[in-house]
């Protein structure tokens, strides 16, 4: 039996560039299939809700929309049983922002011009993780990494050194007919359906219509992880995580009795847990 053709978007402003690194792909990942191609990083993002590829190479540096504020809108992009959010490989010519992407290990790096050798290296890392998604019964021995959204706001910080973040302190949010003021270290998760986002501290349940997409922008990611498309978790509130009976993780929370369903694409936060 034939393993599945891993399909890869490439996105970079520069023509050779694109050129040059669709030739060393073909020389290091011959099986490799390169199914489209962007200028820009709005092009990414709808290369990728379109042909919904296993891997997304993204130059860090572009017009209208950067590789990191690409690689952001492409993890929200919906899920299906078919489709995850895709690996991301980012293109760029300055080592800072590769070292810290290769040290987080959730995403990966090409320094330009991409060299055949560390190519090979990329090419070994993306096929591992590819691996490990695909298992029936991956193996949650190693740590955990840190969340992608944890590494895009830190590339975004060194991007623009004089503009560090302003994480949101206060929720307003609707508690029956009143309108509250809740700190945001006490909640305890947001949780979206198509029209409200639920907000959840130990003594209340509230509502607001800000979605997770922009509550992932304005919350700090050390305390919030995103486990889901439609959830964030406070990760000091995370009390354990199960599997049910068709093998999903669950998110056990302090305090309460329900628990936070875990999409196939965050799993990889709770190995060895």
């Amino acid at each position: 039996m034939s393993n599945p053709t891993i399909r890869a978007v490439l996105a970079d402003d520069e023509r050779l560039m694109r050129e040059q690194l669709r030739s060393r792909l073909k020389e290091v990942w011959p099986e490799l299939d390169i199914v489209a191609e962007g200028k820009n990083g709005l092009e990414a993002v709808e290369l990728t809700r379109e042909h919904k590829p296993d891997i997304v190479f993204l130059d860090i540096r572009m017009p209208g929309l950067t590789g990191v504020e690409a690689a952001k809108q492409i993890a929200q992009l919906p899920e299906d049983d078919e489709w995850l959010v895709p690996e991301i490989v980012f293109i760029t010519a300055y080592d800072q922002y590769a070292v810290e992407a290769f040290e987080q290990g959730v995403a990966d790096y090409v320094l330009k011009p991409a060299e055949r050798d560390r190519l090979q290296l990329t090419v070994a890392r993306i096929k591992k993780r590819l691996a490990q998604r695909s298992a029936p019964n991956p193996d949650f021995s190693d740590s955990a990494p840190a969340p992608l959204q944890q590494l895009l706001h830190k590339l975004s910080g060194q991007m623009n050194p004089g503009g560090k973040p302003s994480y949101l302190q206060w929720i307003q949010a609707s508690v029956g007919q009143a309108i509250q003021m809740i700190p945001v270290e006490d909640v305890l998760f947001f949780i979206s359906d198509e029209k409200y986002t639920r907000v959840q501290t130990a003594k209340l349940e509230a509502l607001i219509r800000k979605p997770i997409k922009e509550l992932v922008e304005e919350l700090d990611p050390q305390l919030f992880w995103q486990i889901h498309r439609s959830t964030l978790v406070n990760a000091r509130a995370i009390d354990g995580i199960t599997r049910d009976f068709r093998g999903r993780q669950l998110v056990g929370v302090r305090g309460l009795s329900e628990k936070l369903e875990v999409s196939r694409s965050y799993t990889h936060l709770f190995k060895g847990m």
